[in-house]
């Protein structure tokens, strides 16, 4: 998944809008990307520069992503320097992975002064650096580099030094000769290997379709390349080319069968053919806002809840590790009764049992045919208190029987709730969700009460979606949430769903407001679809959904939040679809 030069050019061309409006906003909402809105001729448009090592990649983006209350040092500094500024021009050499924005602005003093932000999109060497002109001295960047990491040191204060650029083929600009001398002198590398160390800003996934169509299918080496693939190997590169030139291209998502995405191009990728699922955006920064925004909002949760997602994780491994210790335990309680058995064939031999003896034989009449069975004895006991100590066993086996299956019980049901709050957590997307989430932890013993300062975030409401036949879907966001949607702020007519087996969000289809008819079948499957988006089965190819009417689900005395029992339900098996879930989202 490598944003490469080429598809970084086609992103510069998008901001180009920008240049000549005036920097208005600056947030950082993680640690690794920064958030800049900027006004200009076309109104206010948000840019999105990230540098993470799986995601980096700068555009611009209609997502809207909660910051955190306290700015870090560095969106400070950049607020300070950059507030105001002037975006002059946005430059890229060649098609290096490195988008400059040439800005005029003031320093501390209110003089004029010329600046530059450096976005290196290089994977995991990913940084984000601004520095003036015309000295190019660094004043900060978002990732500082020592000695002890690399010898491009990136530091405040010293001179900024471009990455060293390889000597590699504009495939837009070189001659037919030129690029087969190139490919040719990489002797028995693959094709799609020879095709990237030759040419500059080529991405695995092209360099595969190209070797795919010179190959007409085959896998060739460099070596290999005859007249016939060499033609065809050029009449592909002319017609990106010209795609590129007329703008026709087409921004395509891969997705495997089961709905996960997997990697994305400028032009169309046909060689993997049925295996993978094409999807065509109208433009480059809208599929990188698409293809990034979902597993963007969980790394970026993960980061504001901290140790929590390690704290629950422990207490989900610790209280399965614990059920299992009791479901072992339970098995030996399987065998309790032996112990009564043996008891009541001592008392009902006590005449012919002598002191001291250590071991007996003895009639067992409750087995078919009255086998003879060997029995141990305790020598220091007498037979009547050999036969108590056997009792005593098999009540004590018989109580643990009973109270381990109350405890595995609550143990499974304890797993249950933790796990619904974990995912609670990775779908949370705000301050207020994740306080909530925090309280409703602290509430049932799970963390310690502290006394937190200033006002907490203000609570977000339930998810409101609008079906296709006009009925409204609502999705509660955690386990309190769901509690209120279920048992309170519903009508016994309203359609409750949840998936099978799994856990999610309680999600309510109000049809109260349409005269308590029951829905059609398409809202049925559409609030379906939305449980399933909401719940830890989002990502999996099909999911089954319970669905039944409000006054056939109760909530037991004592459970924990979230929580239900349901009756006379009927369950419908959905593909999981966050696009269409989006659609229906209300605005």
């Amino acid at each position: 998944m490598a944003l490469d030069g080429i598809y970084l050019s086609l992103i510069r061309k998008e901001l180009s809008c920008l240049i000549d409006g005036r920097i208005d906003k600056i947030y950082q909402p993680s640690r690794e990307e920064l958030l800049v809105t900027v006004r200009g001729r076309e109104g206010s448009k948000k840019v999105l520069i990230n540098t993470g090592a799986g995601s980096s990649r700068v555009h611009i983006t209609s997502v809207q992503i909660d910051n955190p209350k306290t700015p870090p040092m560095f969106c400070m500094l950049m607020r300070k320097r950059l507030s105001g500024a002037r975006i002059t021009d946005i430059r890229q050499d060649g098609f290096e992975r490195i988008l400059y924005f040439d800005m005029e602005g003031t320093d501390e003093m209110g003089d004029r002064c010329e600046l530059t932000l450096a976005a290196e999109i290089m994977g995991r060497r990913s940084n984000l650096i601004l520095y003036s002109r015309p000295d190019e001295k660094i004043i900060d960047s978002i990732k500082r580099i020592g000695q002890e990491t690399s010898s491009r040191l990136v530091l405040p204060g010293i001179v900024y030094e471009r990455p060293p650029r390889e000597d590699r083929l504009d495939i837009l600009a070189c001659e037919r000769e030129e690029l087969i001398c190139r490919l040719r002198a990489c002797g028995e590398k693959k094709l799609s290997k020879a095709i990237m160390l030759s040419c500059e800003g080529i991405s695995p996934v092209f360099a595969d379709e190209a070797e795919f169509f010179a190959g007409e299918g085959r896998e060739l080496t460099a070596a290999e390349l005859d007249d016939g693939s060499e033609e065809r190997l050029w009449a592909y590169i002319e017609r990106i080319r010209d795609q590129l030139e007329k703008g026709e291209n087409s921004f395509t998502v891969l997705t495997d069968g089961e709905g996960r995405l997997r990697d994305f191009c400028f032009c169309d990728i046909e060689h993997f053919g049925s295996l993978m699922h094409r999807t065509v955006y109208p433009s480059a920064g809208e599929l990188l806002d698409r293809f990034y925004s979902q597993r963007d909002e969980l790394s970026r949760t993960k980061q504001r809840a901290g140790d929590l997602f390690r704290h629950l994780n422990t207490l989900i491994d610790r209280t399965k590790r614990r059920v299992k210790n009791q479901r072992l335990e339970l098995d030996d309680c399987a065998d309790r009764d032996k112990y009564r058995v043996i008891g009541d064939l001592i008392m009902a031999n006590l005449y012919s049992i002598e002191k001291g003896s250590g071991t007996v034989r003895l009639v067992n009449f409750y087995e078919e045919g009255s086998p003879e069975v060997e029995i141990k004895l305790d020598k220091r006991l007498t037979p009547s208190q050999n036969a108590q100590k056997y009792y005593k066993e098999y009540k004590k086996l018989d109580t643990a029987l009973k109270m381990l299956t109350g405890l595995i019980k609550e143990g499974e049901e304890e797993i249950t709730y933790l796990e619904s709050v974990y995912d609670a957590f990775t779908r949370a997307k705000t301050e207020g969700e994740l306080d909530e989430l925090k309280t409703e932890l602290r509430e049932q013993g799970y963390l310690k009460r502290s006394r937190q300062k200033g006002k907490p975030a203000k609570a977000a409401p339930p998810i409101k979606f609008m079906s296709s036949d006009g009925y409204e879907i609502r999705v509660g966001r955690n386990n309190k949430q769901n509690d209120m949607l279920t048992c309170k702020q519903s009508e016994k007519n309203d359609l409750w769903l949840h998936t099978k087996n799994i856990t999610g969000s309680h999600v309510i289809v109000n049809c109260s407001q349409l005269g308590g008819e029951f829905p059609p079948d398409r809202t049925i499957e559409e609030a379906a679809i939305i449980a399933a988006c909401h719940s830890s089965a989002a990502d999996s190819s099909r999911c089954d959904v319970d669905y039944t009417f409000i006054k056939n689900v109760k909530k037991p005395n004592g459970a924990k939040p979230g929580m239900v029992i349901f009756v006379n339900n009927y369950t419908i098996t959905v593909k999981p679809d966050r696009d269409l879930a989006e659609k229906l989202i209300e605005k």
